[in-house]
This record gives structure tokens, sequence and C-alpha cells, in this order.
């Protein structure tokens, strides 16, 4: 997150009353069911009525219900300069992505969006994204939006359709509770009327109840006695008239006289005031640095640094030297740019390496660089969201299942090459990358999967800088060899040399090769024979498309991947559709799940038919006054789903009437 959440703001330690009780209501139920309820939730209030807290409380409560929720905080003033740094580095998509991403979006302070038109039009935008995809914002302020000078109609219109809600000046009652309840915390005692008197000084805000309630229990714990309302009222600046009076009570008895017959009142006022001033300084001190970490946490974060170790400074109740670990942080993250820079030299696919992103581990970056310049880092991976055992089973890919469990049993000892065909979308990168992360399990292995393309990209990087003997290392290394689409190397004369030469060394040191191929070996053209002769001589099996079972089991898999459940009905349809490939039959499966999401119903056959078919088109009307064209404006008063034709999949379909 942004900024932490304070472990202290909660709604436990939010104190209800009169004055809040709707924005508490409001907030807890925002909590429980984020960006279904009152989005957006706007609060205002004046300063110190408890905004922030409300806010966070709603983050810690999200939190508490579902720990994966992706939850930021942050100000107006940090969002604006975050924005504005990243912008500054060239990291403003990244910056946007990142903030698109969030599940509930907690924005504190939006008065200074006063005359930014810029940074309203990008809370317009976050604002619109986040409610078009259900997700949570709530936002603060010291006033209401039609307040705000200079804010656009459209932003207020934003805003007034959700909830707008203010937070008015606490009671008495409810300053009393507020006041027993951070005695508590703080471990404080005093007696009642000393709690009222503090409530009766007639404070504006919260913030200046609790500062009050510091000074005494400050004095109280240099004092040989317990303060009592008498002396609370002289160390506060309060005569007998002063402030809002609380209920009658017995007459305070007199403060007790010190040694010297001097009474209490005025000493404990010098000596309360100067306490003060000490603490106003160390709070200042305290919020100089904490304000300046913040900051830096709200920079790095933006151009993508992991920022914990700033975090865990914010945590420190009083770190030794704040400024000399911020210094730190800033070489260390110089360090990995540095670090970054040399290894996308080496190796461009290292641009976007995690490592190079965590001040943390600079060491870690070190090696990675290291290395880099060895040429001992291996080509990309196997990816690890396709795996064997989610490849569906039909009586068509049996053979090249088994084909695919021999070479996993005795990698480079039998099917070497295993050369995999079939047309677009049948499934063979899954199988490719599923026989790939079953080799990577083996100790010590280095399996290299990837498209042709990438192979033929990742060589013209290499000839272009002069390294090419690198290049040759990095592969020469590897365990397993998988290469998706071999088709793309025809005619690309210095891939399929490298290639050749790669494959004969893989292939007398018996480790396994697999290609897929999008048409038969036979019909490859642009292809040299030394090479084509070198794919026949391994095992070359076909992978046709899925059998109406097997595409069942896909549908009724992705059904409960996307929604929790299959619907059987639906996935016979489904299934039973003409498609050309698995994933053409995702695609339908995607597109009645987002009509399902659209009309908040169930993904259902019946949902289905209409849509896919086309529903049939509404008949034409005429009119007295000449001919229509049938297509309905928005002032013609749309009652009838049925009565619209709202696809259709045939260019036939698409005539309304003929041309005369």
């Amino acid at each position: 997150m942004s900024i932490p959440l304070n472990p202290r703001y909660r709604f436990e330690t939010y104190v209800v009353g009169a004055a809040n009780r709707l924005a508490a209501t409001a907030a807890k139920a925002v909590a429980e069911s984020p960006g279904s309820v009152y989005n957006p939730l706007f609060i205002y209030a004046g300063s110190g009525l408890g905004k922030t807290h409300l806010l966070m409380g709603i983050g810690h409560a999200a939190l508490a219900i579902n720990p994966q929720l992706r939850c930021e905080y942050l100000t107006l003033d940090e969002f604006v300069e975050a924005f504005n740094a990243a912008i500054g580095a060239g990291q403003g998509e990244a910056y946007r992505k990142r903030y698109a991403e969030v599940d509930l979006l907690l924005v504190d302070d939006v008065q200074f969006l006063t005359h930014r038109r810029e940074m309203q039009a990008e809370l317009l935008r976050l604002t619109n994204s986040m409610l078009a995809t259900g997700r949570q914002i709530v936002l603060s302020s010291d006033r209401q939006p039609g307040e705000i000078e200079a804010l656009d109609e459209r932003l207020i219109q934003r805003f007034a359709g959700g909830l707008v809600i203010d937070i008015a000046a606490p009671d008495f009652e409810t300053r009393v509770a507020i006041l027993r309840r951070q005695a508590e915390e703080r471990r404080a005692s005093f007696s009642p009327d000393v709690l009222e008197t503090v409530a009766a000084i007639g404070a504006s805000s919260v913030r200046e109840l609790i500062g009050a309630l510091n000074r005494l229990i400050a004095l109280q714990a240099v004092s040989e006695t317990a303060i009592d309302a008498a002396q609370a009222r002289a160390i506060l600046g309060r005569g007998e008239s002063g402030g809002e009076e609380p209920p009658a009570k017995a007459e305070a008895k007199p403060a007790p006289a010190r040694a010297g017959g001097a009474g209490t009142e005025a000493p404990s006022d010098e000596f309360g005031a100067f306490l003060s001033d000490v603490v106003s300084t160390v709070v200042q001190q305290v919020e100089a640095w904490r304000s300046r970490v913040g900051e830096a946490i709200l920079r790095w974060e933006g151009e993508g640094y992991r920022t914990s170790r700033l975090s865990a400074l914010l945590e420190e109740e009083a770190p030794s030297d704040p400024e000399m670990a911020l210094q730190e942080f800033s070489k260390d993250i110089e360090r990995l740019r540095l670090l970054q820079a040399e290894a996308v030299e080496l190796d461009p696919a290292l641009a976007g390496a995690a490592v190079f992103r965590d001040p943390d581990n600079v060491e870690e970056a070190r090696l990675q660089v290291e290395r880099a310049r060895q040429g001992t880092l291996p080509p990309p991976a196997p990816a690890p969201i396709w795996q064997l055992a989610d490849f569906v089973e039909a009586p068509g890919s049996l053979l090249a299942i088994k084909a695919a469990r021999s070479v996993i049993a005795e990698p480079g000892r039998v099917y070497n090459p295993l050369v995999i065909v079939g047309g677009s979308g049948v499934g063979k990168t899954h199988l490719l990358h599923g026989i790939g992360n079953e080799l990577a399990k083996a100790p010590g292995s280095v399996v290299a999967c990837l498209s042709a393309q990438d192979l033929i990209d990742d060589l013209i990087k290499a000839i272009d800088k002069n390294r090419v003997n690198w290049w040759r290392a990095r592969y020469r290394r590897i365990t397993a060899l998988l290469l998706d689409d071999i088709h793309l190397i025809a005619g690309k004369d210095r891939t399929q040399e490298e290639l050749f030469w790669l494959f004969n060394l893989l292939h007398q040191a018996t480790r396994q090769m697999v290609f897929t191929c999008a048409v038969p070996l036979a019909q490859l053209t642009g292809i040299e024979t030394r090479l084509l002769t070198r794919l026949e001589g391994g095992l070359v099996v076909e992978l046709p498309l899925p059998e109406r079972e097997a595409r069942v089991a896909i549908v009724e898999r992705l059904l409960r991947e996307k929604v929790g459940e299959a619907d059987r009905e639906l996935a016979d349809y489904l299934s039973g559709r003409p498609v050309d490939s698995v994933r053409a039959l995702q695609g339908l499966v995607q597109r009645v799940l987002n009509a399902a999401d659209t009309e908040q119903v169930r993904p259902t056959a019946a949902l289905a038919r209409p849509l896919l078919e086309g529903a049939p088109a509404a008949p034409v009307r005429r009119t007295s006054s000449g001919r229509t064209s049938g297509v309905l404006t928005p002032a013609a008063s749309l009652r009838s789903r049925e009565k619209v034709v709202w696809d259709w999949p045939d260019v036939g379909d698409r005539l309304i009437e003929d041309l005369r």
C-alpha cells in the first residue's frame, strides 16, 4: 500500500455518537461489501473530526474480511506528488495501471483538488474505471464536493451518484466517551468530573480535545497527586465560566496547596505551558521525518520499487537516523538502476526482472548481472499456468499424451525429438509447456521453452550486439529445448543454421527436444532439408480438435474456474457449437460469462442460445408518415429486450428490408 494503515485507526476504536453515526454505518457497510453499496462514498467534515480514522477503519475491516483484497490509502497531495514523479520518470502508464488494479482505494483530503485541472481529470478517469469494474473508492474532504472551488462538475456528479455524508462536531456525551477511551488506551486514570471538564472546554475538533487530554496526562505523570476538576480548568486556561459547562455536579474542591501555602493553579499552568511547548516541538520533528518517509514511499512505489524497508521505518516510534536511512535507500536504488542497465545491455529479456526492483536485495541483483556476463542465465522457462494435469484427454489426443509421458519418464532417450502437429488453438502450446513444467521438476534441470519467434528475436539481438558466442553458450547449458511453432523459422537461414548445430549438440548429449508445428512436416516449405530430416527422425504425433466429450470437459472446467460451478446443460450446448479450435471454444465461454455478468444472472444455456444464435429481428413497423428503418432512438422508450436484435452472426440477418 502507498501508506500503511495506522493500526490504531479501526472501527473498534472509533467512538460513535449522534454526530457521526450515519457516516460510521455507511463506512461499515462499504467495508463489508466493497463496490456493492455507496460507491463512491464521500465523507466530509471539519479538520480533526475523524475522517482519516474512518477511512483507515474501512481499510482494516475490509482486509479482515478478505485478506487478499488490494487496498490503498493515500492523501490527495501524495497522489499528486507521486503522479508527477512517475510522469517525470516516464512511468505514467505504470502508475495508472497500479491504481487500476486496486480493489479498495481510500483517498484523503480531496479538497486540495482546487484549481488542479490535470489531477481532477486523472481522478475522474480513475473513478470511472473503478465504478465500471465494481471496485470501491472512498474519499474524504473538509467540505462537500459542491463547495470545493473550481471542481469539475463531472466529479461532483460522480460523487453525488454514490453517497455524500458529513460528520458533525461531537456532542458533550460523545466527547466524554472519546476522552474515556483515550484515557484507557493511555492507561491514565482521571475522575469523571475531570474528563467532563475537558469535554466542556468547547474544543472545535476531536484532535484538539485529545491534545488537551494529553496535556493533563503529561502533567499528572509528574505530579504528586491526582489532578482534580479545578486544576484541570486552570491547566487548560479555562475559568469557571469558560467553555461549555458539564451537567451540574457537586462543587469541585479547591486545589490543595503545596508547601509554602501557594496554590497549584499558577505553577501548574506555567509547567503545563512549558510541557505543551516541548511536546509540540517533538511532534513537529516527528511529523517532519514521517512526512519525508511517506513522500519517499509514494515516489519509489510510483516508480515500481519495493518500499518495505521504508514502511518498517514508519512503524518505529523513534528511529535512530531516518535521514540517513532515506539516503541509503536512494543509494541502493541507484545501484539497482546501474545494474539493470548493464543487465539489459547483456540480455534484453532482463528488462522487467523483479530482482532490479528490490532495494533490500542488491546483492541478488549483482549476482544476476554476473550470471548474465557469463552467459549462464537460462532462456525463458515454461509458463507455470499450463500444467500437464490440466490438459483434457480425448481419444484423438491419447497418442500425443502417451508420447508426452514417455518423454517425461525418459527424457532424451525415447522420442527425441517429439514433434506435435496440429492446427491453431487445439492445445499444442498447453501440451508443450505442460511437458516443460514436468521436465523442470528434475534436479538440476534447465528447461528452455519459448516460441520460434522469440528464438529468432533473441538471435537477432545477439547478432546486433556482436554477442553470438554468448547466445550459443546460453543455450548449450540447457537440459531440454521446447520450441513452439517451428514453422515460423521458414526462410530464416541464420536461425536454421544455429538451430541445426544446437540440435546436434543436444541430441548427442541425450537432452530432450520437443517442437510444435501448425502444419504437417511434409507440407513445410522454406526449411532446410538437413533440419527437416532431423525433425522427422523423432516421433511426429497429431493433436486434433478435441472430440465432443473433451470439449464438454473443457467448458465445465472453465465454468468452475470462473463462476465456481459448471452448468451441464450450458456445457453441452457450448461444446456443440461449431468451433475450429479450443481457443474459439474458450472465447464462446467468455462471451456468455460477460453477458451473464452484465445481466447479473447465472450463465445458462437459455442465456447463451439467443446470444450466440441471434434473436429474430423485430418486424418493421410502418406508419402513415412513411417507411422506417427499424432503428430505435433513446426517445423511443424501449421496453422489451425481446423486441431488439442484439446480435447478427450472419450477413443475411442484418437486412431489415429490401431496397427499392
